[in-house]
C-alpha cells in the first residue's frame, strides 16, 4: 500500500479520536457533543467551519489556489440504539447506545483527510467536510440536501465512504449504478370480526385471513418481480391477539422491503396492496396498507466511480480495488445526495480475521487500522481531481 506518510505520521491521535467518538455515541440529530469535536479539530486545523444544517450536521470548507472546481467528501456521525457487548476499554459509556456501524471511523478518516490536506494544500480547488447526523434511519442526508447543503456548499461530484467488515484490509469496491438498495416498511392492517374461540361461526377470524396474506406475499418477488431484478420482501412481525379464547378484531403484519430501483419498489407496493385486499375480501375481511418509503436507492455515477477506483488505485494498488463489485441490499442515505449532486460511494475493507462480525451487531468494533487507509483515499481523490497548477 503507498499510504500518505504524514497520515500514517498521526494515527495514534486519529486512533485516540476515533475510541473518544466511540466511547460516546449518540442517536440521530442528537450529535451534539461528536459535532462540537468536529468542528474544534476543523478550526484547529485552519479550516472554515459551519454548523447547524441539519441541527448537529457539521460542514468545514478549506479553499486554495483559484481553481473553481469543488468537491464535497462526506462522513457519518450517528451511532445505533444497542446495548453494546464488548468489554474493551472504548466500549460505550452511553447506555443503550453504540457505535455499530462505523460511523465513528467514517467520521475519523474525513478528519485525518482534513487534517493533512489543510496542512499541505497541494490542490487548487475548494473541498467541502460534510459531517452528516442521522444517517441511521433518520435521513439527514435528505435534510442536509433540503436545507440548502449543495447551494450554500456548491460542489461538483460528493463522494462517500463506508467500513466493509469480513473484507480484507487494504482492498475497496464499488460499482457504477446502482450500489445500494432503497428501502421500504410496512404495515398491513387486517380486520374482522371479534369472537369467542368456542364460536368461530359467529365472528370472521383475521388471523386466518392473515396467515393467508402472509403466504400469498411470498409470490411477490417469484411470481411479480422480473428474475432480472432483484428484490426481498420480508415479514418481519405479526400482532394479533391477547387471549387464549378469544379471537380478535384485527391483525398487523409489518415488513422490509428492497429493491435496486423505483419501479421495483413501486411493483413491490402495489402487489402487496392487491395480494392483501383480494384475499382479505376471501375471507370476509378488509385491509389497510401503510407502506412507507425509506432511503431511495443508491446510483453510482459512472464517471465518478471511476475516479474514485483510480483514487484508491493510488493508495492501495489497482490490484486491490474492484470495480466491479457486487450491489449491496442495505441502504444509505448518501443516496439523497447522489440524486442532487454527480458522486460516487465506495466500500473499504474493515478487516477479515476470524471472529469479525458485521455491523449492527453488539459485537462489532472499527478497525483502526484503516483509518490511515481511508483518509488517504480522501487526500487522494481531491489531489486528483484538483490537481495544484504548476506555475
Amino acid at each position: 500500500m503507498s499510504l500518505i506518510p504524514d497520515i500514517v505520521s498521526y494515527k495514534d491521535e486519529l486512533t485516540k479520536i476515533r475510541r473518544d467518538i466511540h466511547m460516546h455515541p449518540e442517536l440521530c440529530f442528537d450529535e451534539h457533543r461528536t459535532s462540537a469535536l468536529v468542528a474544534e479539530q476543523l478550526q484547529s486545523y485552519g479550516i472554515e467551519v459551519s454548523r447547524g444544517i441539519a441541527k448537529t450536521g457539521v460542514v468545514g470548507s478549506l479553499r486554495v489556489g483559484s481553481g473553481k472546481r469543488a468537491i464535497g467528501l462526506r462522513a457519518d456521525m450517528d451511532a445505533l440504539p444497542l446495548h453494546e457487548k464488548n468489554d474493551f476499554e472504548h466500549r460505550s459509556r452511553n447506555e443503550g447506545r453504540m457505535h455499530a456501524c462505523g460511523h465513528d471511523g467514517h467520521t475519523t478518516i474525513l478528519l485525518g483527510a482534513a487534517r493533512y490536506l489543510a496542512k499541505t494544500r497541494n490542490f487548487d480547488g475548494t473541498v467541502h467536510f460534510i459531517f452528516q447526523p442521522a444517517e441511521e434511519g433518520g435521513g439527514g442526508g435528505k435534510v442536509m440536501v433540503e436545507e440548502g447543503l449543495f447551494e450554500r456548499f456548491p460542489v461538483d461530484a460528493v463522494y462517500g465512504l463506508h467500513n466493509t467488515p469480513r473484507y480484507p484490509v487494504g482492498k475497496f469496491f464499488t460499482r457504477p449504478g446502482p450500489a445500494m438498495a432503497a428501502s421500504a416498511s410496512f404495515d398491513l392492517f387486517v380486520s374482522g370480526r371479534g369472537a369467542h374461540a368456542a364460536r368461530p361461526e359467529s365472528g370472521l377470524d383475521p388471523v386466518v385471513a392473515a396467515a393467508h396474506i402472509i403466504t400469498g406475499l411470498q409470490t411477490v418477488v417469484s411470481r411479480n418481480v422480473s428474475p432480472f431484478d432483484t428484490a426481498v420482501v420480508s415479514i418481519t412481525q405479526v400482532h394479533a391477539g391477547h387471549a387464549y379464547n378469544i379471537i380478535p378484531e384485527d391483525v398487523r403484519i409489518c415488513g422490509n422491503c428492497r429493491a435496486y430501483t423505483t419501479p421495483v419498489m413501486d411493483c413491490i407496493e402495489d402487489s402487496i396492496r392487491r395480494i392483501a385486499e383480494n384475499t382479505a375480501a376471501a375471507h370476509g375481511s378488509k385491509t389497510r396498507l401503510d407502506f412507507r418509503r425509506g432511503y431511495p436507492p443508491l446510483i453510482n455515477h459512472a464517471r465518478e466511480t471511476g475516479i474514485a477506483c483510480d483514487a484508491a488505485a493510488l493508495v492501495v494498488g489497482e490490484a486491490n480495488v474492484d470495480r466491479n463489485g457486487a450491489p449491496r441490499m442495505a441502504s444509505e442515505d448518501f443516496s439523497f445526495m447522489l440524486e442532487a449532486r454527480p458522486g460516487a460511494f465506495i466500500f473499504l475493507g474493515n478487516g477479515d480475521a476470524e471472529g469479525s462480525c458485521d455491523v449492527h451487531n453488539p459485537h462489532y468494533d472499527f478497525n483502526d487500522e484503516i483509518l490511515s487507509v481511508g483518509a488517504s483515499y480522501f487526500a487522494r481523490l481531491v489531489e486528483m481531481t484538483m490537481p495544484k497548477q504548476s506555475r
